[in-house]
């Protein structure tokens, strides 16, 4: 027997709150689905609009602008880079909006290494209320500076990370004096054992510090902090961030995935219940304009869009029709309502075949949604299988890029 209680619902539906779920059961139970749909919409809509914004700081020629840089998936001479060089370039606090999700900003503050540095001033001037965390950057190892900063935002009730940037040059510098003794591992412990008690005598209790270079955030510990943040911020912003970082790692594509996946339904409720507008020739009903929506934010998550495949393309130094290549999703390319129509006619007889499996996973607050020609069901299909598809074509992209062969 079914369940009634919302907390006990597929993992799915954790993505919103019990009282969303409530409201648009209530809806489905009524028989009102454009108001159900409605419901979800703005559910949707919360999650998609949720802001997120990073803070970087510390001192001069730590790095700051290049990490802000690659956070946002860019390369530093690339168009809307935060600028970047030798000396203090940032004056002011200056917002760097994500160039594929502009609901995710990231801050380069000011530098904080002067002999007359004020934490609590400095937080103040920088405007500390606007940003859900702080990293705090270093090189070579953390000061007195850094430590102070850190005790004032834990005062104030934000969270911080330490992270001591151009690991990647103090490895190979390591490697050019102990040419036959370099061990990675070893240095790699030394230089955070020396950053954990230089912050403990400077008086922060046990100070996380994540080794890293903002030039290979595939090397080093970046997903750690990755997985920090996500263990941390809230459940929608969380989903933000992890959508908008740069698709490094095959663990990072499955993490979009799932995290995609969790929207699946939502988004099939209401292209079949907003606006909803009978597909010619198909026994379904949709919103084409929704549909195309999410599939483009499927492709530019993943990095399948042409811009995202271009950088890639000159980061790695390999012609852009090497990853093209791979790509096999015709969704990968312009989305057209006339290439949705056609994949929808090809789905919609699997969809029936497996309607009743897909919607039996939300009994029993989906069920009335399989009436009127299996709609949420075909739709639902669909999404899903595409998902699957652009997810694999960012991995032989992904692979491509990294060895230069899809394997």
């Amino acid at each position: 027997m079914a369940n009634n209680n919302p907390t006990d619902e597929p993992e799915a539906f954790d993505i919103i709150s019990e009282e969303e779920i409530e409201r648009f059961k209530n809806a489905i139970e009524e028989g009102d689905l454009p108001r159900a749909a409605a419901n979800l919409m703005n559910s949707l809509d919360s999650i998609e609009n949720s802001k997120l914004d990073i803070a970087i700081t510390g001192e001069s020629g730590s790095g700051k602008s290049t990490f802000v840089n690659a956070l946002r998936g860019l390369e530093d001479e690339d168009e809307f880079s935060a600028v970047t060089g030798v000396v203090e370039t940032t004056m002011e606090p200056t917002s760097f909006v994500h160039p594929l999700f502009p609901n995710v900003t990231v801050w380069d503050l000011p530098g904080i290494g002067t002999e007359t540095f004020r934490s609590s001033e400095y937080l103040k001037q920088v405007c500390f209320e606007r940003y859900d965390f702080f990293i705090i950057i270093a090189t070579e190892r953390f000061k007195s500076n850094h430590a102070k900063l850190a005790r004032e935002i834990n005062n104030m009730g934000k969270k911080f990370y330490f992270v001591r940037s151009k690991v990647d040059q103090d490895l190979d510098a390591s490697k050019k004096r102990r040419k036959s003794t370099y061990n990675e591992e070893k240095i790699m412990k030394e230089i955070r054992e020396n950053c954990i008690e230089c912050l403990k005598t400077a008086g922060v209790e046990n100070p996380r510090v994540y080794l890293m270079s903002s030039f290979e955030l595939d090397k080093f510990e970046f997903e750690l902090l990755e997985e920090t943040l996500e263990k941390e911020l809230p459940t929608h912003k969380r989903h933000a961030l992890l959508l908008s970082l740069p698709t490094i790692s095959i663990k990072v594509l499955e993490k979009k995935k799932e995290i995609m996946k969790k929207q699946l339904w939502m988004v099939a409720s209401v292209s079949c219940g907003v606006a909803a507008v009978p597909i010619p020739g198909l026994s379904i009903a949709c919103d084409l304009y929704i549909l195309k929506k999410y599939l483009s934010k499927y492709c530019m998550s993943f990095g399948l869009d042409d811009d995202s495949l271009e950088k890639l393309a000159r980061k790695v130094d390999i012609p852009v029709a090497n990853l093209k290549c791979v790509i096999k999703s015709p969704l990968s390319k312009e989305i057209t309502n006339d290439l949705l129509i056609k994949l929808l006619a090809g789905s919609a007889v699997f969809a029936v075949a497996t309607a009743a499996e897909e919607v039996m996973r939300f009994i029993p607050i989906l069920g009335s949604l399989a009436a009127g020609g299996m709609s949420f069901a075909t739709t639902y299909y669909m999404l899903n299988t595409f998902l699957n598809n652009l997810a694999e074509d960012a991995q032989r992209v992904l692979k491509r890029s990294m060895f230069g062969t899809e394997v």
